[in-house]
């Protein structure tokens, strides 16, 4: 028997929705690192533990891998021809990807201007159709619910159930690797997707139910032996300019430059309140600049670089410990949900430029001293 890692549905097989020797769509998705952050606990002076999901090393560079994966088997075992989605990005990647493996067809509805061009090149590289909308991601999304009820595609935002299923497994190997839960678990949160299926994970994990789930309605036959005994406090951090669960209502114009979050009708929304009431946690806002300065800080004290939307986790986990709402000697998991290289222009735009000399050691040497001595 081979001991290569073969993805997500492979190694939690009897945790997920799928037949025991159905087909499985997979690019090797999941186990992705929980690094332990070193230098900026130390920098901050707060007693906590700090560990990052780094979840853009998933084979697309987010973690909407998990759920493509499950969400396209399950259309492939539909005999599904085509899936459609709408996507500020990283959904498109997936699906795009997850189709090209699976020999269908692929259909993505973007916001015209208002992609990176990091998650758009991923798209049509792996041959989907890119629709561009003259609208916002909310726009996208309805239009895909209506299309989808008349023409054969099949959905794969994270109104499909399926995509909810995979996401949980991040919660599963951050058990595995700390030997239980974390006191909490923070999140950015957009389409709020991603906060509900940690939460049904870690449920699951410690052989609870969830109001959460929308796929089993309180009779899960997924619910394996629990390998838990605690569930985390979740903590869902939005960008100021795209905050309904702060708002307490949608937004119809969300603006942010974490474009990931760039959302204003959350799809989970009730599952999401749901995980946050039920686990006593809390959703709270950071502004632009504090998402930008959180991505600076993880790429240049520890080595992570992250895109914006994912910095936004630990831009509110910061915020948080300054209120001291997180308790002294706390264990805190912060998922980084897409890579830095998705987003590149913004990336460039805060950081400074390269220094241009000519070729000459002298040159080369006045460099590295005035750094030496600043």
């Amino acid at each position: 028997m081979t001991s290569r890692y073969q993805g997500i549905i492979h190694r939690y097989r009897q945790r997920l929705p799928v037949a025991p020797d159905g087909p499985v769509v997979t690019l090797g998705e999941g186990d992705t690192p929980l690094i332990e952050l070193i230098h900026l606990p130390r920098r901050i002076g707060r007693d906590v533990r700090i560990f990052c999901k780094f979840e853009g090393l998933n084979p697309t560079g987010s973690f909407k891998d998990r759920g493509m994966t499950l969400a396209v088997t399950k259309a492939l075992e539909a005999e599904a021809r085509a899936i459609i989605c709408a996507s500020t990005g990283n959904t498109s990647a997936a699906a795009a990807a997850y189709a090209a493996r699976a020999g269908i067809a692929c259909f993505v509805l973007i916001p015209e201007g208002k992609i990176a061009l990091g998650k758009l090149s991923q798209a049509m590289m792996h041959g989907a159709a890119v629709i561009q909308i003259r609208g916002n991601f909310d726009d996208g999304m309805r239009l895909v619910q209506e299309v989808a009820q008349d023409l054969p595609v099949t959905i794969v935002n994270s109104v499909n159930p399926y995509r909810l299923q995979g996401q949980k497994t991040a919660s599963f190997e951050i058990i595995e690797a700390l030997g239980g839960a974390p006191d909490y678990h923070a999140l950015p949160v957009g389409n709020a997707g991603n906060i509900t299926a940690h939460w049904i994970g870690y449920s699951e994990a410690a052989g609870k139910m969830t109001k959460a789930c929308a796929l089993c309605a309180g009779d899960c036959a997924y619910l394996a032996a629990p390998f838990a005994d605690s569930r985390p406090v979740m903590l869902g951090y939005q960008a100021a300019g795209a905050a309904p669960f702060l708002r307490g209502a949608f937004v119809d114009h969300p603006d942010t430059v974490a474009t990931a979050i760039r959302i204003g009708h959350p799809v989970s929304w009730e599952q999401a309140w749901t995980a946050s009431k039920e686990s006593g946690g809390w959703f709270a806002e950071v502004t632009d600049a504090e998402i930008l300065e959180a991505q600076k800080l993880l790429a240049g004290t520890e080595g992570i670089f992250c895109e914006p939307a994912s910095a936004a986790s630990v831009a509110g986990l910061l915020k948080d410990l300054e209120r001291n709402t997180i308790r002294p000697g706390a264990t805190v998991v912060c998922t980084l949900t897409g890579h830095g290289l998705k987003d590149p222009d913004t990336a460039i735009a805060q950081s400074t430029p390269p220094v241009t000399v000519d070729a000459e050691r002298k040159a080369i040497e006045r460099i590295i001293r005035s750094h030496s001595e600043s």
